[in-house]
C-alpha cells in the first residue's frame, strides 16, 4: 500500500513539464516568424526598377531600401541564361535598346543610353560607386541576390538624371588581370568596365 502513491504521483508532474517545454518552443517559433515578417524587402523600398531585356520582355525587378546607414539592393530575376554576369548601377536612368553612348555618339548598342558606371569619375573599376558583386543565374534561369553597399545613397540614385541597373552579357573580372597576361597592367577598357561585355537587361530606378 505504501508503494502506490510513489509510483503514480510523478507521472502528472512529468506531463506538465513536457507541456510547458512544448509551449515555450511554440512561443519561440512564433517570435521568429514575427521577426522574419519585419524584414520585408519591398515595404520600405526607396527606389524600384522593372528590369527588361532588349526585346522589351520583363525579366524581373530590383529595389533599394535603407539598411542601417547603407543601402540594400535586392534583385529578383527570371528568364536569363544560366551563368555569372557583371551587374552595376549606371549613372543615367534611361534604358533604350539600340541607343547611343552619351560620351561617344558613334558607339551604339543596347542600353548604352544609361551611360557608364555610377560614381566612376576619378576612380578605376571596381572602385566606382555603382560597382556590385557578380550576379549568379541558376540553372532554371532565375537569380535572387541581396547586397548591402554604402556607395549608393537615395540622393545619388535618384538625382536629376536618375540611374539604372544593368545586367551585362559576360562575367566581371573587377580589373583582376594577372601580370602573366598583362605585364603592363589592365588596359583602359578593363579599368572602365571590368570586361563585362554588352548589356542584356536594364531597369530604371524610380521612387
Amino acid at each position: 500500500m505504501r508503494h502506490l502513491p510513489t509510483t503514480s504521483a510523478p507521472r502528472p508532474h512529468r506531463t506538465v513539464v513536457r507541456a510547458t517545454v512544448a509551449l515555450a518552443s511554440v512561443g519561440v517559433l512564433a517570435l521568429s516568424a514575427c521577426g522574419s515578417d519585419d524584414d520585408g524587402e519591398s515595404s520600405d523600398s526607396f527606389a524600384t526598377a522593372d528590369v527588361h531585356a532588349a526585346d522589351g520582355n520583363s525579366v524581373g525587378s530590383a529595389s533599394f531600401r535603407d539598411a542601417d546607414g547603407a543601402s540594400a539592393l535586392t534583385v529578383d530575376l527570371t528568364g536569363l541564361q544560366p551563368g555569372m554576369y557583371g551587374m552595376h548601377v549606371h549613372g543615367i536612368g534611361t534604358c533604350d535598346p539600340g541607343s547611343h553612348a552619351p560620351d561617344d555618339p558613334s558607339e551604339t548598342g543596347d542600353f548604352l543610353s544609361s551611360g557608364g558606371h555610377m560614381g566612376a569619375d576619378g576612380h578605376d573599376h571596381p572602385g566606382h560607386g555603382g560597382d556590385l558583386p557578380a550576379l549568379l543565374v541558376n540553372g532554371d534561369g532565375t537569380a535572387h541576390m541581396t547586397v548591402t553597399t554604402d556607395r549608393v545613397t537615395r540622393d545619388n540614385l535618384l538625382d536629376d538624371d536618375g540611374s539604372a541597373l544593368i545586367i551585362h552579357e559576360k562575367p566581371d573580372n573587377y580589373g583582376n588581370i594577372p601580370d602573366r597576361y598583362a605585364p603592363d597592367g589592365p588596359d583602359k577598357d578593363t579599368l572602365k568596365t571590368g570586361d563585362a561585355g554588352g548589356r542584356q537587361a536594364c531597369g530604371t530606378f524610380t521612387d
